[in-house]
């Protein structure tokens, strides 16, 4: 049987077939997403509750249990883990690689509403839950800069119009703002003006309260017109709240101003951020899970002239770091490498074969089984990534033996004196099977792979699937196309003029064979060296083998650095945003750093967060990771805060934020516990040499005040705790 007689007898057919999957290759490959490695990301959602003034303690009992007792419920959960802090519960769940986010995201929402009897009821907003993985490293980062208008006034502008805009944006996870907080009215209450007029903080708060009211008041109309009633019912500036009465005394109205200082400021003053030393607010946007950033990217960069006319011209809104430029870099060199392949491939066949027919056989077939495999990528749902590329540039060398197989057995007939047609038909008949049970065994390789699990597994499919599906599109190619084009193109080697390069080349190739035949005869003479030699190779490889670090991803330089600022637990805001300052100063001084980019407040105020942007690595010369060892030798004399910087990967497992590129979990059933073996763990490391930027989320430094109320004298005196604890709250 001979399978390939038909398309060798119809060589246009067959040219029209190969045309065909060239065609539909290329058209695939322009369609195909781009990312940096397979969507291999755990559907991940994130659940964010707050209660301000809460303790971590008072979050972890009575808000984030009840959530994580409702959100375990939900089926294909694999890992629910939580972080408290003061007044903030952050539950990150993680799901199965075969769950839909946006069903898992449904079933949330329904666990969430299950959960809100359970919840204490003095929460100002019900938890609310996002598609981010909050470990994920953002794709972009816009920064505001005025030399008009305040922070808070950017900051106001910023997620009211670009945030939300932002979040509208397929593939957008979450836009998040930092750097400042939303303008607000302050009123900072004089205890002694208070005091002198007998005026308690619930009165304060009441006449403040009864001073803004903003609701419809009606129209008045008569038998021609009608009036809408307006009134001036609602407080928005500094200046309207200053002449406010609060109360009387003595028959005189005791005025806002007369006890208190009134500015117009933000909600929280506890928020700083700046971009390259420069006061700024910064929208951080992450991506859903499994969006793929380059897509992402360039949505958000098409929508950038329409915020930009959004807001106020005073306003710039610049893009200070985006994850697709080292992307596309890294796929344009693995694209490069890719058609070196190719050409080395093809120039081997020339060299050894020494005629120009001959090699442009394996110059059609290698390109038409590698653009081939495209189009089973655009079904598959795949994307053109740097394992991907790979796959098709280790596919190279094996498609081109399904090629050279079914040339040389051809060449041989036709060097015998047989016509090139009926040595195309005797060939291909001797070796149909041969490459079919080839082709077969490659793809038998890779069934392991294909059928391993977890993320490893979902990482690693792409790759093999690609590679055998470039394989079996090599074998249907090599029984159709290569034996049609040796009918066609080989002749005698009589028939084809022999020059100097030809001659030259037969030269080396005879004293090759002969250096091979004089070494092999030598190792016949000695064989106990020769297995002596065998021998000590395998040990030696079993030696390296156990000596050579291993990880689960090679270190990788994405350009970005991520920083996580630390410092003591009683830090000052005023104190953090100091060193905050002085840490960006100090990492803008080295000379491969580009930009840098920082923000620090929230529920965490002695945290603070960094990312900095390094120049190409053409410009800097030194990979991330030697940037990271001379950053942290001037970094580590830094009194009171830390700064720990790891390199970005695209690559990131779990849904913890963390310092550093490992993270160890203790677990336990008492919190006593953990409090005793957290500090001992952490010691024991640090005395670890290979080891450092040990760090622990488990924090006691901070200082706390207590007060201890006399229930008897309170009740005497007709004072309830519930009181007490209004007027704590209103004071501080």
């Amino acid at each position: 049987m001979n399978l390939s007689e038909t398309f060798v007898r119809r060589p246009v057919a067959t040219t029209l077939l190969t045309l065909g999957i060239a065609l539909a290759g290329l058209i695939a490959y322009r369609l195909l997403p781009v990312a940096p490695l397979p969507q291999v990301e755990f559907p991940t959602i994130s659940v964010t509750a707050n209660l301000p003034g809460a303790s971590p303690e008072v979050m972890a009992a009575t808000v984030a249990t009840p959530l994580e007792r409702a959100l375990g419920r939900i089926a294909g959960v694999t890992e629910i883990t939580s972080r408290s802090a003061l007044g903030n519960t952050r539950i990150t769940l993680q799901f199965e690689l075969s769950r839909d986010i946006n069903a898992a995201a449904r079933e949330v929402q329904a666990a969430l509403n299950a959960a809100q009897p359970l919840l204490p009821t003095s929460l100002p907003a019900s938890p609310v839950y996002r598609k981010v993985n909050p470990a994920d490293a953002p794709i972009m980062i816009l920064a505001l800069t005025s030399d008009r208008y305040t922070k808070g006034e950017m900051y106001d502008v910023a997620s009211t119009v670009i945030a939300q805009r932002l979040s509208q944006v397929p593939g957008v996870g979450q836009a998040t703002v930092g750097g400042s907080s939303a303008p607000a009215v302050r009123v900072e209450l004089n205890p002694y003006a208070l005091q002198k007029h007998a005026i308690g903080l619930d009165e304060v708060r009441s006449a403040i309260r009864a001073a803004n009211a903003n609701g419809p008041k009606g129209l008045v109309e008569d038998d021609r017109r009608a009036w809408q009633i307006y009134a001036n019912d609602q407080a928005r500036t500094a200046r309207e709240y200053l002449p406010l009465i609060v109360t009387y005394r003595n028959g005189a109205a005791v005025r806002l101003q007369d006890i208190a200082r009134v500015e117009d400021s933000v909600q929280d003053l506890h928020h700083a951020g700046s971009v390259n030393g420069r006061p700024s607010v910064v929208v951080v946007v992450y991506r859903q899970p499994g969006a793929n950033i380059i897509e992402t990217v360039e949505r958000i960069e098409a929508l950038l002239p329409v915020l930009r006319g959004a807001v106020p011209a005073a306003i710039d809104l610049d893009v200070v770091m985006e994850r697709t430029s080292t992307i596309r870099a890294a796929i344009e060199e693995v694209q490069r490498a890719l058609a070196i392949a190719v050409a080395l491939v093809v120039l081997a066949v020339l060299l050894f074969l020494r005629r120009l027919r001959a090699a442009l056989i394996p110059a059609v077939t290698v390109p038409v089984s590698l653009v081939g495999a495209f189009v089973a990528m655009y079904f598959l749902g795949y994307s053109v990534n740097n394992l991907s590329l790979m796959a098709l540039t280790i596919a190279t060398g094996f498609v081109v033996d399904d090629a050279v197989v079914v040339l040389e057995n051809v060449s041989r007939h036709i060097e015998r004196g047989v016509p090139p047609l009926e040595a195309a038909l005797r060939g291909a008949r001797e070796v149909g099977f041969t490459v079919l049970s080839m082709s077969l065994s490659l793809i038998a390789v890779f069934i392991p792979i294909l059928l391993m699990g977890g993320i490893v597994g979902r990482l690693f499919r792409e790759f093999s699937v690609t590679l055998s599906v470039a394989v079996l599109i090599s074998m249907v190619v090599s029984l159709t196309t290569t034996p049609m084009m040796c009918a066609r193109l080989l002749r005698p080697a009589d028939q084809e003029a022999e020059g100097r390069l030809s001659r030259a080349l037969d030269r080396a190739f005879e004293g090759l064979r002969s250096a091979y035949r004089t070494t092999l005869a030598w190792s016949l003479r000695h064989s106990p060296v020769v297995l002596l030699v065998l021998a000590g190779t395998v040990a030696l490889n079993i030696h390296l083998y156990a000596i050579v670090p291993k990880g689960f991803v090679p270190s990788q330089d994405t350009g970005r650095l991520f920083g996580a600022i630390r410092a003591d637990e009683a830090i000052s805001f005023q104190a953090m945003r100091e060193k905050l300052e002085r840490l960006v100063a100090l990492v803008r001084e080295d000379p491969a750093v580009e930009s840098v980019t920082a923000y620090t407040g929230g529920s965490r105020r002695n945290r603070g967060v960094m990312f900095v942007s390094l120049k190409p690595i053409g410009e800097r010369g030194v990979s991330a990771d030697q940037v990271v060892a001379r950053l942290r030798a001037r970094l580590a004399h830094e009194p009171v805060a830390r700064l720990f910087l790891v390199p970005a990967r695209d690559i990131r497992v779990g849904g913890r934020q963390s310092d550093s590129s490992y993270e160890y979990t203790l677990l336990a059933d008492e919190l006593a516990e953990l409090r005793t073996w957290a500090p001992r763990l952490e010691e024991a490391l640090h005395s670890v040499p290979e080891i450092a930027d040990v760090s622990s989320d488990y924090e006691t430094g901070s200082l706390q005040a207590y007060l201890t109320v006399d229930r008897e004298t309170a009740a005497r005196l007709g004072i309830t705790p519930r009181e007490i604890n209004t007027a704590l709250n209103l004071a501080f």
